[in-house]
């Protein structure tokens, strides 16, 4: 009997088993129906920006979200709403530069702010071309800047501004807009007045000191630019009132103080039962220390010759 229940228990499991789909293959046909952000591609809730084909030193048109989703229109980032409407400066991340022999001279032709980040913006000219960069901290129109992939046997002195490869400059060198993997847009330490700085070298690697104090270790043929991003002291700013925290973009937490309920008003609740105080709680009663007779001091006291025998407590 025993052998016939597991065979028709094995005839109930395979049946289960071609009724039921494998779970895999849904989890996957599942996924390959959404679409997942590329990493990088995350939206902010804040802005969308409205990019043409090709690349244009125009300010772009906005589309301020106020934390809410583009599609059904629902508030995804309590935090985020109202604020100044900014144009948007599209900052051409790539500092390209020749291969071999001198560097590419570019010229600053105006320093800018953009309300669309924390940093100013530069406007730079080289040849025909215009383009937008990360300005730096002492940045001003009319500065001459320099831009190689060359990597010389001696590091180069390389002035505020100017886009090397991290293999060509010196140690303790602060730097910003580092590219992550050599060709790829400089996407690293873009924020106001933050840098990086080169702490050592090692094989075909230069280590960075990321302003989190994190070091990275990067191909020494990524490029960097050399210097502090602009507006040092955007941290330190003062907000000074309400209405200036709107114009940033910032919709106020409401809602949550009230006088005599909510989170951090004074709560009106009921006295707690009452507790019968009995009898104070007895003392602990006193320690006993009991103490056997050495058993060594015995054994000599009886072989003494006069026979005296000393009890020891």
């Amino acid at each position: 009997m025993s052998s016939l229940s597991l065979i028709f228990r094995g005839l109930q499991l395979s049946c289960r088993a071609a009724k039921t789909p494998n779970v895999f293959q849904v989890r996957e046909k599942f996924l390959w129906n959404i679409n997942l952000p590329k990493p990088g591609k995350g939206k902010a809730f804040r802005r969308i920006v409205h990019y043409p084909e090709e690349y244009t030193v125009k300010p772009l048109e906005v589309t301020n979200l106020a934390g809410r989703d583009p599609i059904t229109g629902r508030v995804v980032a309590k935090g985020i709403g109202g604020g100044i409407k900014h144009k948007y400066h599209w900052i051409k991340w790539e500092r390209d530069g020749p291969l071999e022999g001198a560097p590419q001279v570019e010229k600053v032709l105006d320093v800018l702010f953009d309300g669309c980040r924390t940093a100013k913006v530069a406007l730079v000219g080289v040849g025909d071309e215009l383009k937008y960069i990360l300005a730096t901290e002492n940045m001003k129109p009319g500065d001459i800047i320099k831009t190689s992939r060359v990597i010389p046997r001696i590091p180069v002195r390389a002035n505020e501004g100017d886009a090397y490869p991290l293999g060509a400059l010196p140690l303790h060198t602060q730097v910003h807009c580092v590219e992550k993997y050599p060709g790829m847009p400089c996407h690293l330490i873009h924020a106001a007045g933050t840098f990086g700085t080169i702490v050592r070298k090692f094989d075909d690697h230069v280590v960075v000191q990321m302003p989190s104090k994190r070091e990275l270790a990067f191909k020494q043929t990524c490029m960097a630019t050399v210097g502090r991003v602009s507006n040092v002291n955007h941290n330190k700013e003062h907000v000074g009132s309400a209405q200036r925290k709107r114009e940033l973009g910032y919709r106020p937490r409401s809602g949550l103080w009230h006088r005599k309920d909510g989170r951090h008003g004074r709560k009106i609740r009921p006295l707690p039962p009452m507790r019968i105080i009995g009898s104070p709680k007895p003392s602990d009663p006193p320690l006993i220390r009991l103490t056997l007779p050495n058993m060594n001091m015995k054994r000599e006291s009886r072989n003494r010759p006069n026979g005296h025998v000393s009890i020891h407590g």
